[in-house]
């Protein structure tokens, strides 16, 4: 009778790591892209399911940004003439006040999601442990009903930690949504007020392959973001 149990507990424990490894991960909230209008060109939305937290398997960590797909060799006259600057995604959005509380926000329900799931295995070691010490004094119909209840129990903590994950899911992708569009709007009055045509967003994914270091705007819009944000 070991046998079945033991693989009950390595099953268990297996989706606890796993979950665990997610909520984890998700301290790094990841940012989807700023939508664009004519006159501003801003990020392209990734798929948030995880972090590259795989933002994830994760959460935790709070998928890379996807930018405009123009390659851009810009020159001193763009510049001047027709206002086209870039920004750096990952430097403005982790300088941001308003993403840092929203990375707050989530790693505080995610600890909440955390204790959830370490009461559920808890209980269930607890309850394994005890048919482990009362199966030799057990009938064979005795330990076959005891089985199948740890049995249930089980998939029960299985389902339940499917559902944290997804929980999980949907609470990063509604926090970071509510960021990214206030930044949307923030970087939209910004370049409107600058007198901007284009504003390139410059991600780890590397699609702007260059840019002059005198069109990097990132830290102005991001003082200008976190000012926005205070008021």
């Amino acid at each position: 009778m070991k046998n079945p149990i033991q693989l009950t507990i390595n099953i268990a424990l297996l989706l606890a790591v796993a979950v665990l490894y997610f909520l984890h991960f998700n301290n790094r909230v990841v940012a989807p892209a700023i939508a664009t209008d004519k006159s501003v060109a801003v990020m392209a939305s990734p798929n948030l399911s995880t972090a590259d937290t795989t933002a994830t398997d994760e959460v935790s960590e709070m998928p890379a940004l996807a930018a405009t797909t123009t390659t851009t060799t810009a020159t001193p006259s763009a510049s001047t003439d027709g206002k086209i600057a870039y920004v750096e995604s990952t430097k403005m959005l982790d300088g941001y006040q308003g993403m840092k509380d929203a990375r707050k926000a989530f790693e505080g329900k995610a600890r909440g999601w955390e204790r959830q799931n370490q009461s559920m295995l808890t209980s269930f070691k607890a309850a394994v442990e005890a048919y482990q010490k009362q199966a030799p004094t057990l009938s064979a119909e005795q330990r076959a009903a005891t089985e199948q209840k740890l049995q249930e129990q089980q998939q029960q903590v299985g389902q339940k930690q499917q559902q944290l994950q997804a929980q999980a899911q949907e609470e990063e992708a509604k926090l970071t949504q509510k960021v990214l569009e206030s930044v949307n709007k923030k970087v939209e009055a910004y370049g409107k007020a600058k007198g901007y045509k284009l504003i390139l967003i410059a991600a780890p994914s590397g699609t702007i392959a260059y840019g002059q270091k005198d069109l990097d705007i990132t830290t102005p819009v991001l003082a200008y973001l976190n000012a926005e944000y205070r008021k």
